[in-house]
């Protein structure tokens, strides 16, 4: 299925779609695509979900099949093309890493698979698109379930190219923000804070968080940035983040949260796969809650509360 999603969304099917039933004819002319394999594809997408048939030979897209769409709102077109291109492609190594302990990057002799992707520009282009359809997916659920209208300074750490902190911004006009990436991430911030019209109240800083944070907020989010890496190294972001916030800061991980015990729903079972893809990636792991509470006490902070935002969690922490 991912092998088959991947082909609609690199063919642009959706795109072509959007405009209204199409047959399979028209779809190859196109595409460029052979029409009798177009066609099998087309009637394998229809058994998923991405289109329906409309007549012997037509083919229209619906509400699934819509978010492969680069335009749309809620596009996952990025990570489809990430999931297929590059982790489906580690995932085939699971086997050697469940044996050695070591992540796919180790398995190549680095020691950080950003390390390692950053060899490959077109890979980094790749991932910081999926992670941004990403954000945005859960950026509502975010804003619902948190209140950051108390915060008058935040800083998101890992924070790409803007898309939460921008969101966040949006939502609280008071409200003044920095986003602390690589320096690589600039040019997508700047250009996305500009267009939603924030880039007055919230700017690029870059830097490595592994090396320091910037003492410029009174709070910090970080999404989906720990979950990334193993204790040792989240210690080491956490404690910078520490070193950053006054006393009594606010700490704010949006992350997933693990169960004790693991069941069959969709969300475990999400969960579960994003912990095999953390170990076979970057080498970090989904914690339970209990664990993330030991690892923000270990790095100075306390846990105060935890708000559930769909599949992930706002985990809230104070500086100690």
């Amino acid at each position: 299925m991912t092998a088959v999603i991947y082909v609609a969304a690199r063919l642009g099917l959706a795109e072509l779609l959007s405009y209204g039933p199409q047959t399979a004819g028209k779809l190859a002319k196109a595409t460029g695509a052979d029409e009798r394999s177009l066609r099998r594809l087309l009637t394998a997408l229809s058994t998923i979900g991405i289109c329906s048939r409309t007549g012997e030979d037509s083919y229209a897209l619906t509400e699934v099949g819509a978010c492969l769409d680069g335009a749309a709102e809620q596009s996952v077109k990025g990570w489809a093309i990430l999931e297929a291109e590059m982790l489906s492609k580690s995932w085939s190594g699971m086997l050697e890493s469940v044996m050695t302990g070591k992540t796919f990057a180790e398995l190549q002799g680095v020691a950080d698979s950003f390390e390692l992707m950053g060899r490959t520009p077109g890979n980094v282009d790749k991932f910081n698109l999926a992670m941004t359809e990403l954000t945005r997916l859960v950026t509502p659920d975010i804003l619902r379930s948190y209140d950051f209208s108390g915060i008058s300074r935040l800083m998101d750490v890992g924070g790409g190219s803007g898309e939460l902190l921008g969101a966040i911004a949006q939502q609280n006009r008071k409200l003044r923000g920095t986003v602390f990436d690589l320096p690589r991430c600039a040019e997508a911030a700047g250009k996305h804070l500009r267009q939603i019209g924030v880039s007055d109240r919230v700017e690029f800083v870059a830097g490595d968080f592994f090396e320091s944070v910037p003492a410029v907020a009174d709070a910090i989010i970080l999404k989906s940035i720990i979950h990334d890496w193993n204790d040792a190294r989240s210690i080491s972001i956490l404690r910078n983040c520490q070193q950053a916030l006054p006393g009594g800061g606010k700490l704010l991980l949006v992350e997933r949260l693990m169960p004790e015990a693991p069941g069959v729903t969709n969300d475990d079972k999400a969960h579960a796969m994003s912990d095999l893809n953390m170990m076979r990636g970057p080498g970090g792991s989904e914690r339970t809650k209990g664990q993330y509470r030991d690892l923000l006490e270990r790095s100075g902070f306390a846990l105060a509360a935890v708000h559930p935002a769909g599949r992930f969690n706002v985990i809230e922490a104070r500086s100690a």
